[in-house]
């Protein structure tokens, strides 16, 4: 039954950490045709959280603008009349576009998986966002080859180490940058196969001399978009998931000709419920299994009750953690 006394994170006011806030908000309505109500138990936090928190990364139309988060993991309070995949007291996690830091929230059902039953809700928390962005960006959109190299850009952020161990699970070549050399040592015991400080190296240099690769993840963006392109083998593909290094470059049009490359760029945010769930069930199809049978792990950096959920905004920021930064409810 709808719980009339829900706890939510709450941005009071667009600016620092300081400004959130534990509310209680109205009531959750029941599900309706294929939603699926979710008792929260934890949910993690992700870069979006951040901006939105600061007002630069509004919510899509019809999610809370001052309630954030992206994934979360729980138990089944309420199926839709329509729905038929999950009962009440099924443990999920899944993904939305909002509003998931509360202790309750109404998703489309197809947004949704069971939770393998060796995880705990913890770790699940730490699981869809990065994953199912990784799967879909590397391997759905980049359609990288069981042969084939992939370069990862901040490969020790959450999306950069899903895309890590699902390829390396996979049977992959990886090679990874960052900025830290704390985080490149971590990911070596994850089998990243060459490690590039990003900082101090020229990284297009570092991955010529080890043959080049077939697909680039990018989680840095403008910057990187020339030594991208000299980075990639021909028929290479370039596939942008984040602007952390600018919106904006020169781009060689010879390379990309000469290559014959191809630039994706992709959000997951804002896609259409059956975009997103085409996302979800590739997952559910090639990523979950995986996970199941303990060939992928989760990686939690730290959890934080929900109600030091300012202090975790400011862990995030500080660029500390390794893996996921989750909350807990309850």
């Amino acid at each position: 039954m709808v719980n009339e006394n829900i706890k939510s994170v709450f941005i009071a006011e667009f600016g620092p950490a300081e400004n959130l806030e534990i509310r209680e908000i109205d009531p959750l309505p029941p599900p309706a045709n294929n939603q699926t109500l979710i008792n929260v138990k934890a949910a993690a936090l992700n870069r979006a959280d951040l901006l939105q928190r600061r007002g630069l990364y509004p919510a899509p139309k019809g999610y809370p603008q001052r309630v954030p988060g992206l994934e979360f993991s729980g138990k089944v309070a309420e199926a839709g009349p329509n729905c038929g995949r999950f009962k009440q007291g099924d443990r999920v996690m899944g993904i939305t576009a909002g509003g998931a830091q509360s202790e309750q929230i109404l998703v489309d059902e197809r947004h949704v998986v069971s939770i393998p039953q060796a995880l705990s809700c913890i770790e699940a928390a730490a699981l869809p966002e990065a994953f199912i962005t990784a799967h879909d960006a590397v391997w759905t959109q980049g359609h990288l080859q069981h042969n084939e190299t992939l370069l990862i850009h901040a490969v020790g952020s959450g999306v950069g180490l899903a895309a890590l161990q699902i390829a390396k699970a996979k049977g992959n070549r990886v090679l990874g940058t960052s900025r830290t050399a704390q985080k490149l040592d971590k990911c070596r015991d994850f089998g990243l196969d060459l490690a590039i400080d990003s900082s101090c190296e020229n990284f297009a240099e570092a991955v010529k001399n080890a043959g080049g690769v077939d697909v680039i993840l990018d989680l840095v963006g403008g910057k990187f978009l020339d030594q991208n392109l000299k980075s990639l083998n021909r028929h290479g593909r370039l596939v942008a998931v984040g602007l952390v290094g600018g919106r904006k470059a020169e781009m060689d049009l010879g390379l990309v000709l000469t290559k014959r490359l191809i630039l994706i760029g992709t959000v997951m945010r804002s896609r259409s419920a059956e975009e997103k769930a085409e996302a979800v069930a590739g997952f559910e199809k090639d990523v979950l299994p995986l996970i199941s049978d303990g060939s992928i792990r989760p990686n939690v950096d730290r959890v934080f009750p929900m109600s030091d959920v300012a202090e975790a905004h400011r862990y995030l920021e500080s660029n500390k953690s390794f893996g996921k930064v989750v909350l807990e409810f309850g």
